[in-house]
């Protein structure tokens, strides 16, 4: 069973930045696609970043700019660097990965972005 963990975490003030880490139980290139996603309270849970196998990477538009997915092969972690951040990207990020037949998921980590 895959296991994804993320952390990093916070509170951090208006822009400030995080870096959000998920660590895999597996050699992250044996997925198809890793990223994150997000959801705000009462929101649906939306794209922010992913990186294929082959490193390309995609991201919300309402991140480009300012969010960076990026990845440790030796270390099998997926990191999001998130600067100029803003109330609205407060929400929990999701870690997931995609193998072609299911989507793994990590529980989820808290980031609130407060004055």
């Amino acid at each position: 069973q895959v296991q994804l963990v993320e952390s990093g975490g916070g509170l951090v003030q208006p822009g400030g930045s995080l870096r959000l880490s998920c660590a895999a139980s597996e050699t992250i290139f044996s997925f198809i696609l890793m990223g994150w996603y997000r959801q705000a309270p009462g929101k649906e849970r939306d794209l922010v970043a992913t990186i294929t196998r082959t490193g390309n990477t995609n991201y919300g538009d309402s991140v480009k700019g300012r969010f960076t997915i990026s990845r440790d092969g030796t270390k099998n972690t997926v990191f999001l660097h998130m600067n100029s951040l803003s109330a609205e990207d407060t929400a929990v990020y999701y870690c997931h990965a995609n193998i072609p037949t299911r989507t793994y998921w990590g529980q989820g980590t808290q980031v609130t972005v407060s004055s």
